[in-house]
């Protein structure tokens, strides 16, 4: 018992480490979830979908990009949308279930590890993301076709603090 309250201690901790850079002038910090990442040499959302416009279901890529969460898993953080630029968002799940999101992250900025590919969202997965994220049931049923989606697996994300 002792030894399991010590391993979820050590694990809350691990998950919720800080993290900071100096870019420039400027010293940015940010909140670690993950694994250990830094925001260096990270491309930027429109590089991403640029990527994302080439690719074919089944291909996949190793990348580190940064953006701004547009919305978050409100039942326990465990997938995000982020911004891709021109309307678009990659859903974002994370490596094994490891780590999970502050459900008050949306709006932030990131910077997200791991790998992108295109997958095809069935009918029904769609509406189980839709109710996870507090659609209404208007909007859950108005879902009627399987959807491409920009798809990612993190491993590693970094979100930025806003010092003030």
């Amino acid at each position: 018992m002792i030894l399991r309250t010590f391993v979820f201690s050590l694990a809350v901790v691990l998950t919720s480490c800080k993290y900071s850079a100096s870019v420039g002038d400027n010293d940015v910090s940010y909140s670690s979830f993950g694994d250990s990442i830094t925001a260096d040499h990270a491309i930027s959302k429109e590089d991403l979908f640029s990527k994302y416009e080439s690719m074919k279901e089944g291909d996949t890529l190793k990348v580190k990009f940064s953006s701004q969460i547009n919305d978050v898993c409100q039942k326990k953080g465990c997938w995000m949308n982020v911004d891709l630029g021109k309307g678009q968002a990659a859903f974002v799940k994370f490596k094994d279930y490891g780590f999970f999101m502050p459900l008050n992250a949306k709006g932030e900025e990131v910077v997200v590890n791991g790998k992108a590919f295109l997958s095809i969202e069935s009918i029904e997965e769609q509406k189980h993301y839709a109710k996870d994220a507090g659609k209404s049931q208007a909007s859950i049923d108005s879902i009627t076709t399987p959807l491409k989606s920009y798809s990612f697996v993190a491993d590693g994300v970094l979100i930025k603090n806003n010092e003030k």
